[in-house]
């Protein structure tokens, strides 16, 4: 018996080779036979009339219902998830801690440099509970501060006054005293042994995060968010029925998101997007064109690439030019181009929403309908060179995450058209939120979770209570960065 020829051994099909989504083939699948090989008499390779992995309403449906990132954990198979330990879902590990007297620069290294989203703040180092917390939105509010940008009413002016008289003396600012910015969102705890039924309330309710304690002690444990929650109930949706049937509707037939979004123009000074989301409580901000098309995304996170005095022309340049510089970070980080993906549309699946959310670990998810036309789209790019003036020279500067992105002097200004992906989104229409989502799971399992419009109401309510009426020259740092209720079962 003649032994097969190597052409022989590269046509026989694989019986378990998978579907794989943009398969590229590979130069043998692309083999083309030459004349002597045809000559040959062997039958040409069955991959030659291969059909189409995937058909066009099966691609639909792997988009529209998307396979969960990661496999279930095998402690919760069969197990109601209403019954769960919030302390399960935690990671002791994971906690990351600063002391009251640090200096604000101290804290915001840690911050960046841990990759935390939160920091746990505390009296002393050998303490393990935890009085307040420090995150990127207690530092853009810094940062507006330090800018001159935030200006305080009658009740924070004694705090405001004594902070800029340190910034100017150049002394350390300790987070005691920058905490006294303003009123951020409530500092909640609940002990590890309740159930998630009472996480999830409270975050249907729109608390974005909750100090997870030991049973009968201040000690903190761990900190449960809203997306380390919805991650979790998609991971494992599969042993949670009631969750599960859920995610194949679309978010036009849950009726869930608000159509009332606040956005911004992608030509506005990002110094306006910065107040805008501390005066409305937003982590997070739509840029939109002229047509009110989605261009971008800017969030409370992206502030870390504003904390050494060579970034202060950002402020004053546009929301499309710091997208830009967002993005190219974005590339130099991971090693690959950057796009937008932060929308939806009413026809999109819960599914489809949540696996971008946990995806991007954003948030929420801007909804579109069909792009409009833009002008900015069909013009070429229009590049120009950032007309502010650069910092005076005596600005410290705070070390930012690696690897930083151009120097500003030589990064242009751009249009929406040269963003990647910019005709990607659509027009704004709505937004999804993880509060709304985890307000969806409560109530369809029963639950009564606080009413969320009222508490972003009270958090603008709150945010905007710290502007005051005039001007306040005196609390223009001498440097723009950072350097100078109980639920229980």
């Amino acid at each position: 018996m003649q032994a097969p020829s190597p052409e022989d051994l590269r046509s026989t099909p694989s019986r378990s080779s998978p579907a794989r989504l943009g398969h590229t083939p590979s130069p043998i699948q692309s083999h083309r036979q030459s004349f002597t090989e045809s000559l040959r008499g062997h039958p040409p390779s069955p991959r030659a009339t291969r059909q189409p992995s995937l058909s066009q309403a099966q691609l639909q449906e792997l988009l529209n219902n998307p396979p969960t990132a990661g496999t279930a954990d095998p402690r919760f198979a069969g197990k109601d998830w209403q019954t769960i330990g919030v302390g399960e879902l935690c990671d002791p590990a994971d906690l990351r801690w600063v002391e009251l007297d640090s200096g604000i620069e101290d804290a915001t290294n840690v911050l960046i440099n841990s990759g935390a989203h939160v920091l746990l703040v505390r009296h002393r180092k050998d303490e393990r509970a935890a009085h307040a917390t420090y995150d990127y939105r207690d530092l853009t509010q810094y940062l507006l501060f330090a800018t001159g940008q935030l200006q305080p009413d009658e009740e924070h002016f004694p705090i405001f006054t004594s902070l800029a008289k340190k910034a100017q003396a150049g002394q350390m600012i300790p987070l005691r005293d920058a905490k006294g910015l303003g009123n951020k969102e409530p500092f909640m705890t609940l002990p590890s042994n309740a159930y998630l039924t009472h996480a999830i309330e409270v975050f249907g309710g729109g608390v974005h995060r909750i100090v997870i304690v030991e049973e009968g002690s201040d000690n903190v444990v761990g900190i449960l968010s809203q997306l380390r929650l919805v991650k979790f109930l998609w991971e494992n949706g599969r042993n949670f029925p009631i969750i599960d049937r859920l995610y194949s509707q679309t978010i036009k037939d849950l009726g869930i998101g608000s159509q009332q979004t606040i956005s911004i123009n992608g030509d506005k000074a990002l110094k306006e997007a910065l107040k805008l989301m501390n005066n409305e409580g937003l982590t997070s901000l739509a840029v939109v064109d002229n047509q009110s098309n989605v261009i971008g995304n800017i969030s409370n996170v992206d502030v870390k690439l504003l904390t050494k005095s060579s970034s202060a022309p950002l402020l004053d340049n546009t929301c499309i030019h710091f997208i830009s510089v967002i993005l190219s970070t974005r590339g130099m980080n991971d090693g690959k181009d950057s796009f937008p993906v932060f929308h939806i549309n009413p026809y999109s699946t819960l599914a489809h929403t949540v696996a971008k959310l946990v995806a991007t670990k954003a948030h929420r998810m801007w909804v579109t309908d069909s792009p409009s036309p833009s002008l900015a789209s069909s013009s070429p790019p229009q590049l120009s060179q950032p007309s502010v003036p650069h910092p005076p020279s005596h600005l410290s500067s705070l070390p930012q995450s690696n690897p930083p992105f151009l120097p500003l002097s030589n990064t242009p200004s751009v249009s929406a058209s040269a963003l990647p992906g910019a005709n990607m989104g659509g027009r704004l229409a709505g937004v999804v939120s993880l509060t709304d989502i985890l307000n969806l799971f409560a109530r369809a399992s029963g639950l009564h979770p606080t009413d969320p419009d009222e508490r972003r109401r009270q958090r603008r309510r709150s945010s905007s209570s710290s502007m005051m009426r005039g001007s306040l020259d005196s609390a223009r740092s001498s440097s723009l960065d950072v350097s100078t209720s109980s639920i229980k079962r």
